[in-house]
């Protein structure tokens, strides 16, 4: 399992919300690039970018910057945020991006994700948050009428092979991630599933193992010091 440490990008700030609320945006490191530069340092392989501006406008706003920072950190990176159509796709990769997630696009537009997965294949990751099980798009602000499992499988079905699982509840809470949902998912599709939020502790990191995600993204418990990385990391050579 891989562990994915997160850094979501706010007025060029990086920054964590609680259970995906703007109105509770909070600093958390110096700077992207020393956080990007601690993360690889601990030793780990990925990084988990999130364009928030651009989640909630539907358009690129911090792109130059994330790209910077990915180059920068020499890790292989996944980003996600205001990604709306194929220049944005080609924007990220052309710079050396090596996943591009798509969140509400997988909602409102399937025909850009099979567009994005007939031209990029594995590149191209869909991203799903729920609340209470349904999808939320736009930043988190919008909901639908999607369960979480069935827009699952109408992205496995459309070749996608790799799902971000968010439960809005849980984000920033460091409450424990939501088991239940990820097992349910884990055994509903052969994707690879990646599982964001609520992870607080190593115990999270044994309980995701166990559950045979693909990966687990950690933002608040890392910047708060509740998860050490190197121990998490470590944890998982072993699992």
């Amino acid at each position: 399992m891989y562990i994915l440490p997160a850094i979501d990008i706010k007025d060029g700030n990086c920054v964590r919300l609680f259970k995906g609320d703007y109105a509770t945006v909070e600093k958390v490191a110096e700077s992207p690039y020393i956080a990007a530069q601690q993360f690889a340092d601990a030793g780990v392989q990925w990084m988990h970018m999130v364009d928030l501006d651009g989640a909630k406008d539907a358009k690129l706003v911090n792109a130059d910057l994330i790209a910077d920072v990915a180059k920068s950190s020499g890790l292989s990176v996944e980003v996600g945020g205001g990604i709306r159509d194929m220049n944005a796709v080609e924007y990220y990769l052309s710079r050396g991006i090596d996943r591009i997630i798509l969140g509400s696009a997988a909602v409102k537009n399937q025909q850009f994700v099979v567009d994005a997965v007939n031209a990029y294949g594995d590149k191209i990751v869909v991203g799903i948050d729920a609340k209470n099980g349904m999808v939320r798009a736009e930043g988190w602000i919008d909901n639908s009428e999607i369960n979480y499992i069935e827009l699952a499988k109408r992205m496995e079905s459309v070749g996608v092979q790799t799902i971000v699982f968010t439960d809005i509840d849980q984000d920033g809470t460091l409450a424990g991630p939501n088991l239940k949902q990820l097992d349910d998912l884990v055994h509903e599709v052969s994707c690879n599933v990646i599982a964001s939020g609520g992870v607080a502790v190593l115990k999270d990191i044994i309980n995701l193992a166990e559950l045979n995600v693909y990966g687990a993204i950690c933002g608040k418990s890392i910047y708060s010091g509740t998860l050490d990385l190197k121990q998490a990391l470590e944890i998982t050579r072993k699992i």
